[in-house]
């Protein structure tokens, strides 16, 4: 090669290309890492210098040529190609690759507005230097290359405009623990900030995109998820829209019950005027979804709730078909479909669904909810008034319907309300769950608004995070995490601002939280067990058994602290009842494990005491911060032992946690042969989960005959989830043949931000 090649330095000077420096910054990326070459990365990057290069271009070629190399067979090239990324974004951000002095770093971000000027008011100089001491830049070389990638496309501050990045990931790490335990007593808090620091920078606790994004900025809203109900008048319904409009400017993702919306030909004002049904009001929401973008990228999410039994859901159900005009659909949304056992009996006796405008059926849509026998009363009973205007379907085309609709879009959702509100923290009597969210994992009260100052509305927020099972070595450790993890999040919902008032109200009151896991596949691989064959299944009861029981214990001990919350009086707990009492016992003949933690105690605290968190627990898909973590997605199997990850840097690639050693282990979702263990394994979390769970079903045609997946089986896999009491269903995955590496659906959470 030409040694006589110069750079362009930064600022604007030339000088010959020094091969010498380059070699030790990539024999520094290389230590300790098996399987990598620095003279390969150095003769693919050599071959791409030219003349007058500049320096910034010769670092991003060497990253490049070193991420290219990521393989089966390589798969250490993954941290090589990091750690040359993190040396290059030190570089950027600071000038050199040493970073500052914290408390320096600290006071010149909040002069230039980047950071909340709260951190220099509520911390000393000398505590920042207490922090300085305990966080380890060293911790950069853990991420792999997909992460360093993530950080700096989404969680970094940053310009957004011209790309300037003015941090590192460990200053990200101890400001988030700075920021949410700011407000504890000067003389224990720094042990708390070191505590979820350590938690969250080695990757035992993962957490969602706002929090990371956005607690040490001056933007104040971190809830991943919100959950708007709109009632049937058209003050509620514009008040539904502005909520909309304000949540999606902030990244949230968001859930709309829709159910109430009178049908078509309703008549309005006594017989004045004729409605003009669901559709225009789902277009108009559809429109305030998609009005704002978030972080530039693109318009925000929605899933849209309502009843099987609604008068209009032969057209609803087709709304995001690709079949039919612009007039009569609504493609821009997901929907979520809800269900009681009520219809499910229907389709096993090959019997009719009756189908109802809400607005004609007094009761009916309140009892869907709270009171399945209530319910089931009023339905015969309004079957049977020839008065009411109604439709009868045969069950099996209307369930047909649906499993068609979902099979061809991927994403036409399902919700057991029954299951939502049977086995719930929450007395449905009087908090029933009427919804749930985006990605189909909160399960929370929400009450429509009557304006969009409606105090008495209630809009849903959760705020969640996750364990990363990956990196837990014995479930006692649980006990420590959970306590970081709920008191973190809970002064999340004390320093996050509410820009509308029923989401401030619902908030104060319930004080939820949803705590999920990540990396649960690379746990079912180090233990040697399996997905499709109930080997994981005890496992799997006393993963979740204890993170619930620690998770709950945490809560509890903080109510003692503070207080519980102020409608800890609607919920089941404050009666005693807990989620291993309200479960389908179905769930017992597919696992015989017994309950190993101290119920009984833990019972009587939270009589005594209450909790200080109505819900605790949610499973969440987690795309992103899984990435972070180099971990499996959320609870689901890995496409491929290399993930092959689209992001607006190009393609990255991310390998299975221990790949060398564990990818015998490993069992890859199409080479799973149905969707029957996994959902069993759902239905074992779902015992403990006190939300819900984003759980996919995947299908592969070439299984089947004439590659044609039959309805028949989506039905029977729907029945199952029902029989095991899991109370919501994700994504419907269909094998397209492509590269099983590629992930076949993009994941809209990341949109909407409850992807944590």
């Amino acid at each position: 090669m030409n040694n006589n090649l110069f750079v362009t330095k930064r600022d604007g000077e030339k000088e010959p290309i020094d091969l010498e420096k380059i070699h030790k910054v990539i024999d520094w990326a290389a230590d300790g890492l098996d399987s990598v070459s620095v003279s390969q990365v150095e003769l693919k990057s050599h071959i791409q210098f030219y003349d007058g290069i500049k320096t910034e271009d010769i670092h991003e070629t060497i990253i490049k040529a070193a991420a290219d190399l990521i393989s089966e067979e390589t798969p250490d090239y993954q941290y090589l190609s990091a750690r040359l990324a993190i040396f290059h974004l030190r570089k950027k951000a600071y000038g050199k690759f040493e970073p500052p002095a914290l408390y320096d770093h600290v006071v010149k971000l909040v002069d230039a507005g980047k950071y909340d000027k709260h951190l220099v008011e509520d911390y000393s100089a000398a505590e920042f230097a207490a922090m300085d001491a305990f966080l380890d830049h060293n911790r950069d070389k853990d991420f792999s290359y997909a992460a360093v990638k993530q950080l700096e496309g989404k969680y970094l501050v940053q310009n957004r405009v011209t790309g300037e990045i003015y941090e590192s990931a460990q200053f990200l790490y101890v400001l988030v623990a700075a920021c949410l335990f700011a407000k504890y007593p000067v003389e224990s808090r720094l042990e708390y900030v070191k505590g979820f620091y350590d938690a969250i920078s080695t990757f035992k606790i993962s957490l969602p995109t706002p929090i990371m994004a956005g607690v040490r900025t001056p933007t104040r809203q971190f809830s991943s998820c919100v959950l708007i109900e709109t009632g049937d008048s058209l003050d509620s319904i514009n008040a539904t829209t502005s909520a909309i409009v304000k949540y999606v400017s902030q990244r949230a993702g968001i859930g709309i019950n829709a159910g109430r919306i009178r049908a078509l030909g309703s008549s309005i004002r006594n017989g004045e005027a004729f409605h003009t049904g669901c559709i225009p009001f789902y277009k108009h929401f559809q429109t305030a979804v998609k009005s704002c973008s978030q972080g530039g990228v693109r318009g925000g999410a929605a899933t849209l709730f309502y009843p099987l039994w609604h008068l209009e859901v032969e057209s609803l159900l087709v709304l995001k078909n690709n079949r039919g005009v612009e007039e009569n659909r609504v493609r821009h949304l997901d929907y979520g479909v809800q269900f009681n056992k009520t219809m499910y009996q229907r389709l096993i006796k090959g019997d009719y669904i009756t189908l109802f405008s809400p607005s004609d059926v007094p009761g009916l849509y309140d009892a869907f909810f709270e009171d399945q026998a209530k319910f089931e009363e009023l339905y015969v009973k309004y079957e049977n008034d020839e008065s009411i205007r109604k439709k009868r379907v045969k069950a099996i085309e209307l369930f047909t319907l649906f499993a068609q609709e979902r099979s061809s879009t991927g994403r036409i959702y399902l919700q057991n309300v029954d299951h939502c509100n049977t086995h719930s923290p929450f007395d449905p009597k009087v908090a029933p769950v009427r919804q749930s969210n985006l990605c189909l994992e909160i399960a929370l009260p929400t009450k429509p608004m009557k304006d969009v100052n409606d105090p008495d509305g209630e809009i849903a927020l959760c705020t969640l995070s996750a364990f990363n099972l990956g990196r837990i070595d014995s479930l006692d450790e649980l006990d420590g995490l959970a306590d970081l993890a709920v008191r973190a999040l809970d002064s999340l919902l004390d320093y996050q601002d509410y820009p509308v008032p029923a989401a401030f109200s619902a908030t104060m009151g319930r004080r939820t939280l949803g705590i999920g896991v990540i990396n649960y596949a690379y746990y079912l691989a180090k233990n040697g067990v399996f997905y499709s064959n109930g080997s994981a299944n005890n496992l799997t009861h006393r993963t979740f058994e204890a993170i619930q029981f620690y998770l709950l214990k945490a809560s509890n001990q903080l109510a003692i602290e503070k207080g519980a919350c102020p409608k800890f009086n609607e919920t089941r707990l404050s009666q005693g009842i807990l989620p291993i009492d309200t479960y389908k016992k179905e769930i017992d003949k597919v696992c015989s494990e017994k309950l190993q933690l101290d119920w009984e105690s833990l019972r009587a605290s939270i009589k005594e005491h209450g909790v200080r968190n109505s819900t605790v627990s949610a499973l969440m898909p987690s795309e992103t911060s899984s990435q972070i973590s180099n971990a499996t997605n959320g609870i689901e199997p890995p496409r491929g032992l290399i993930s092959i990850k689209a992001s607006k840097d190009g393609v990255l690639k991310q390998v299975v946690p221990e790949y060398e050693k564990l990818k015998d282990n490993y069992e890859l979702l199409w080479n799973i042969p149905d969707n029957t263990g996994y959902l069993e394994l759902v239905g074992i979390m779902q015992k403990f989960v006190d939300q819900t769970i984003s759980a996919n079903t995947n299908y592969d045609p070439g299984k089947f005959a004439n590659n044609k997946v039959p309805i028949k089986q989506i039905l029977k896999d729907i029945l199952l989830a029902y029989k095991l009491g899991v109370k919501t269903m994700y994504y419907h995955n269909t094998r397209d043949g492509a590269d099983d590496s590629q992930q076949d659906i993009e994941d809209d959470c990341a949109g909407g931000a409850c992807k944590i």
